[in-house]
């Protein structure tokens, strides 16, 4: 095998052989190196395994400290031409932009992956080697400049992605854990915020890297760089967050902006986790709570329950920062909050939805509304109404969830709302007795412990009227009980009854 580089300065019959390069060679050989990696050769299948191999020699044939040491004029230092280098094999490993929704070429780019890897492993073991021979300080400025593109190929490969294979997956795995040994780190979480003050993270580094892939020009050219950036967000957490607010909320509106759904969710899960770990102080400041609660509202005019599911909770988690800034001085009546104008929107498109999927999201999402607001859910009344009675008339299928979460919702709506309950108290019964009797005689295949449960809640929804309305369900259904038949329906307006009764007794 021919170097390049070895061609043009030494013999290889030189110092390559007999075990280390002069500086000035090793710098001109990585200067080669990276010519040939972002240049057009790096494009054919041929010369790709050349410039691998030439990598791997020279890596294999540098001794530690002529590796991390300056190379000398006219080449740059060797920590920052090392860098470079890093950088360049990882972009030759990254997936190329997808066209038109399709992803050719995953293959070749695990198969490029795995060698890159490699390449990683052979470099992280110089710094390894380096660092426990205690003969080269400039392991620790090497790996400096080596130690952020090195992460960004582990994430981009080590998780599992169409352009993974289980075998790339396992290299890149392996290229993270030497990479945090080698940095002496005990979880990816202190590699990017530090374990202390003294100890600087490489969140800022790593941040910088991507920064160039992630403004709206460039950030779709690398279908991987999303992920990296937003798997890399989540690791960092309360309190270490807020300190790099302005370079992670930019490209998380960016991504949740997209048409995509897929792109939706991403930046919308990106969002949530800097509602959860960001001070409200820091949020409301610039206005940025206003910012992320407006970029985050319009995703609701969607149909698609996965990012309906994901954007009602990030909202039920902003709304505490935003009512922070609300102040409500006693007498006069209290202002609408955002939370009043979802809940507003979000039943406006419950009360006529017919797909199940939608309507279990929704009602999944219900309860955690009428808790908020307590007995401002009386601003809500009727509709919230129609819609607990609509959607306790269908079926749901087997888990019933839709209708379990209805029933869950109408009991708190009992219990917060209760003086303005009892004038609605015929219609609540009939559509509760109704869905008793309908899972009472239900023949599908429900499972039995959802019947039960169904028929609980109905229960506990009957017996928070009677509570509200002073003891009339326990006379209404004294009759419907002289003329069921039903033994399941005759417990349910039987334990109400009694819980009535104890109720009376314990008032004496």
């Amino acid at each position: 095998m021919e170097l390049d580089g070895a061609r043009k300065t030494p013999s290889r019959e030189g110092p390559f052989l007999s075990g280390g390069w002069p500086p000035t060679a090793l710098g001109q050989a990585f200067s080669q190196v990276l010519h040939r990696l972002t240049g057009q050769e790096a494009q054919r299948g041929d010369a790709r395994g050349a410039v691998l191999q030439d990598v791997s020699a020279i890596i294999e044939a540098a001794e530690c400290d002529k590796l991390f040491e300056g190379s000398g004029a006219p080449f740059r230092e060797m920590p920052e031409m090392l860098g470079e280098v890093a950088k360049a094999l990882g972009m030759y490993a990254a997936p190329p932009r997808e066209k038109e929704g399709r992803s050719d070429g995953h293959s070749e780019v695990a198969e490029k992956a795995e060698q890159v890897g490699l390449l990683f492993l052979k470099l992280l073991g110089k710094v390894e080697a380096a660092k426990n021979s205690l003969v080269c300080p400039a392991w620790k400025t090497g790996l400096h400049h080596l130690a952020g593109p090195i992460y960004i190929f582990a994430i981009m490969h080590s998780l599992k992605q169409p352009w993974t294979s289980p075998r790339s997956q396992d290299v890149a795995g392996e290229v993270l854990a030497l990479l945090l040994q080698v940095t002496d780190c005990d979880s990816v979480a202190r590699f990017l915020h530090g374990g202390n003050e003294d100890e600087k993270g490489r969140f800022t580094v790593i941040m910088g890297l991507l920064k160039p892939e992630l403004n709206k020009e460039s950030w779709k050219n690398n279908p991987a760089t999303k992920h990296v950036f937003s798997w890399t967000l989540q690791q960092v957490t309360r309190p270490w967050l807020n300190q790099y607010l302005e370079k992670i909320l930019p490209p998380s509106l960016l991504i949740s902006d997209d048409y995509q759904t897929e792109n939706k969710i991403l930046g919308v899960h990106c969002l949530h986790h800097i509602v959860l770990n960001v001070p409200a102080a820091d949020l409301l400041q610039y206005n940025r709570a206003q910012v992320l609660y407006h970029a985050i509202f319009n995703h609701l005019y969607t149909l698609e329950h996965h990012l309906i599911q994901a954007v009602l909770l990030c909202l039920l988690d902003l709304f505490p920062i935003l009512e922070k800034a609300v102040q409500w001085k006693g007498g006069a009546a209290r202002p609408t909050t955002h939370c009043d104008e979802v809940l507003q929107l979000v039943l406006t498109y419950m009360e006529p939805e017919h797909r199940l999927l939608l309507r279990r999201t929704y009602a999944r999402n219900l309860p955690a509304f009428v808790r908020r607001l307590g007995i401002l859910t009386v601003r809500h009344l009727k509709r919230l109404e129609r819609v607990i009675i609509g959607y306790l008339e269908v079926y749901d299928g087997p888990e019933e969830e839709a209708r379990l979460k209805i029933l869950e919702t109408l009991k708190l709506l009992i219990q917060h709302t209760w003086p303005r309950v009892s004038c609605r108290l015929v219609v609540l019964l009939k559509a509760l007795l109704k869905l008793i009797c309908d899972v009472a005689r239900d023949q599908s295949l429900t499972p039995e412990p959802v019947k039960t449960a169904l028929l609980q809640e109905a229960t506990d929804c009957l017996i928070l009227l009677d509570h509200c309305s002073q003891g009339r369900v326990k006379g209404l259904l004294a009759k419907s009980l002289q003329s069921c038949k039903d033994s399941k329906v005759v417990n349910c307006i039987r334990k109400v009854q009694q819980v009535s009764e104890e109720k009376m007794l314990g008032c004496r």
